[in-house]
């Protein structure tokens, strides 16, 4: 079976919702509360594992109630893990600020452990990346250790995707060790300077990314879908929306869980950001954000398979 490999943080979500966020030095009433597992790496593990594919996370946690919950988490989702405890250390933590009448978020990330992540690391679990089908990483962990990861992928032969979140600056040479890019509009408006809200603004941007070196861009837009432009195609495949949206929080990491695992089982690319779309549309629709990834069966289903 195809593998993917995945480097990034675990932290817990403390989520809280309320009708609006409070401004600096006040007080607001809330609506509900939740805590649960998080952190975009974890997150999209979850999501592949849950879609039937071979997974590995890499990061580290630490020896603590948070990082009992990552490792039960894992289990249960049928993860394979390279992932150290550091007693002297916490496990990653976000405080997230939902809007209850619209579901958009506002987050604080504190990686704790994974925030130790480092190039030697990396090279400990080398073999691994090597052995992958696709490599998967974000920028909730140090930039040395993804740097080092993509490289070891590059090297092998191994398909690398970065999702750049969150949003930071990247040197030219990280974007050419990058296959696929794939920023939501915030993050893309970011790197490239350019605007983007639509299908037709998402154009120009994808282009730059790729004029900086990425081997191809994929720009998420929400309840728009996700625009792809590569040397091939350039096209935008409209969200898949099966009900009323709940929370949009883990949409992004259902989307390149999805996307991996399409990768990685031979499909093209268009497909591949088809499949994404159709998982992250079924994950909106309920709370939380490892919990709302969907499995397999549901998937299947949704589309008529």
């Amino acid at each position: 079976m195809s593998s993917v490999v995945i480097l990034g943080v675990f932290v817990a979500d403390t989520t809280y919702r309320a009708a609006r966020q409070p401004r600096l030095g006040e007080t607001i009433l809330g609506s509900g509360f939740a805590l649960g597992p998080g952190g975009k790496g974890s997150n999209q593990a979850v999501a592949a594992a849950r879609l039937g594919a071979d997974v590995t996370f890499i990061s580290k946690i630490g020896d603590d109630p948070f990082g009992d919950m990552a490792m039960a988490l894992w289990a249960e989702a049928g993860v394979k893990t390279e992932v150290r405890r550091l007693p002297e250390s916490y496990t990653g933590a976000a405080s997230i600020f939902l809007e209850e009448n619209s579901g958009n978020n506002a987050i604080i990330i504190c990686p704790g452990a994974a925030a130790t992540l480092s190039p030697a690391d990396i090279e400990v679990v080398g073999d691994v990346i090597r052995a992958a089908s696709v490599f998967v990483t974000q920028l909730e962990q140090p930039l040395p250790a993804a740097r080092r990861a993509l490289e070891i992928a590059r090297e092998a032969g191994v398909t690398t995707v970065l999702n750049p979140a969150p949003a930071a600056q990247l040197d030219t040479g990280l974007y050419s060790l990058c296959d696929y890019l794939t920023p939501n509009e915030t993050e893309a408006e970011d790197l490239t300077g350019i605007k983007v809200s639509s299908a037709k603004e998402a154009r120009p941007a994808a282009q730059a990314l790729m004029d900086k070196g990425a081997g191809a861009a994929i720009i998420t837009l929400g309840e728009q879908g996700a625009y792809l432009h590569n040397d091939e195609v350039s096209e935008l495949c409209p969200a898949f929306e099966f009900a009323p949206v709940v929370e949009t929080t883990g949409a992004g990491d259902a989307f390149n869980g999805a996307f991996a695992v399409a990768l990685a089982r031979g499909d093209a690319a268009l497909e591949a950001v088809r499949y994404g779309c159709t998982v992250a549309g079924i994950s909106v629709t309920r709370p939380g954000t490892a919990q709302s990834m969907p499995a397999l069966e549901e998937v299947q289903a949704a589309l008529g398979a």
